[in-house]
């Protein structure tokens, strides 16, 4: 297997909004996104970026998890779609991701999926977060 080197890089991000309009979102690392929440704007919401996390930490999670196995070589692209469906009951949250990981490239199905199970079980940072139990610790300030 590959040793891959991680470097670290400041993570967080923080919203603004005032009384009125949408939040803006800058990240730690001085990355900007404007928020939208009209069904028809173009754009990410709150739901759409939990989504994009997931969709990007899963695909960079099958790359590494390629160099693993000793085949990125032969990989040619690797997408990773991510839709949700809403809890009906309870508390407001996803109750479903729904994952649909394409490795193209020369490689065997049987590596494929392990490609996948890795990515998402054992590497993806966002689907491991998900999967657990966070917690969190909120300071109200004023």
């Amino acid at each position: 297997m590959t040793d891959l080197k991680t470097r670290s890089r400041p993570t967080g991000a923080t919203a603004v909004l005032g009384r009125t309009g949408f939040p803006h979102v800058t990240s730690a690392t001085g990355g900007e996104l404007g928020i939208v929440t009209g069904p028809s704007q173009p754009g990410f919401n709150p739901l759409d970026l939990l989504h994009a996390s997931l969709s990007a930490c899963l695909a960079m999670s099958a790359r590494i998890a390629a160099s693993q196995r000793g085949v990125l070589d032969r990989v040619v692209e690797i997408s990773a779609e991510v839709t949700g469906e809403k809890a009906t009951e309870g508390l407001s949250r996803i109750q479903t991701f729904y994952i649909v990981l394409t490795i193209k490239g020369d490689i065997d199905d049987e590596t494929r999926n392990a490609i996948a199970r890795a990515a998402e079980e054992e590497i993806c940072t966002v689907s491991n977060t998900i999967r657990g139990n966070a917690e969190f610790s909120t300071i109200v300030s004023s």
